[in-house]
């Protein structure tokens, strides 16, 4: 989606020729394989460890870190897989999606008319904030040290980074719906 903007504002012109149904496809694809191919790794490890004490995760569902906690076995390789691939993915698409934001941003101040960077802003701004909700409580979900006491926090970041964006996607993006604002003005109003 961030390229997806970046072509959009940067250029509308050849926008078509570049954004067309087969960059969509491959798009999705890569990240389809690249998500199939992360679950595979983290599940292959997961088939290596031994659960010798309680069956039932404290968690809201099933995830790595409250998998690792209720092992017996040694976690280590897990963890090390944890950081190192999650870290990848956050190292590279998160930083991609910031220098296509800062291109972005700067080809918005180009934009004379104060009402075309007002929409433009509007467009951008409510991906920019939904992908950070989800890339920033997902990487303090799953990079911070582990304790005792931390294993609450965890919990509450991992609703941040699995309920939060995908509840807030749909009112995010439609706020943008000028009937909805409307609507939402006269709520407000009351």
């Amino acid at each position: 989606m961030a390229f997806d903007r970046y072509l959009a504002i940067c250029h509308p012109l050849r926008y078509h020729a570049i954004m067309n149904k087969k960059v969509c496809l491959q798009f999705a694809t890569a990240s389809w394989i690249i998500g199939i191919f992360y679950s595979l790794i983290h599940t292959a490890n997961t088939f290596r460890l031994n659960f010798c004490k309680s069956i039932q995760i404290d968690h809201f569902f099933c995830d790595i870190p409250p998998l690792l906690k209720i092992s017996c076995s040694s976690i280590i390789i897990n963890e090390i897989i944890v950081y190192v691939v999650g870290g990848l993915l956050v190292l590279i698409c998160f930083p991609l999606i910031i220098i296509s934001y800062i291109f972005i941003v700067k080809t918005v101040f180009k934009i004379s008319s104060a009402k075309a960077r007002t929409k433009t802003c509007s467009t951008c701004t409510s991906h920019f904030l939904s992908i950070s909700l989800f890339y920033v409580s997902g990487s303090f979900a799953y990079f911070h040290p582990t304790s005792p006491n931390s294993f609450s926090q965890y919990k509450i970041n991992a609703l941040f980074y699995t309920i939060l964006p995908p509840l807030l996607n749909p009112l995010i993006y439609s706020l943008r719906n000028k009937e909805l604002e409307k609507v939402f003005k006269k709520v407000i109003n009351k």
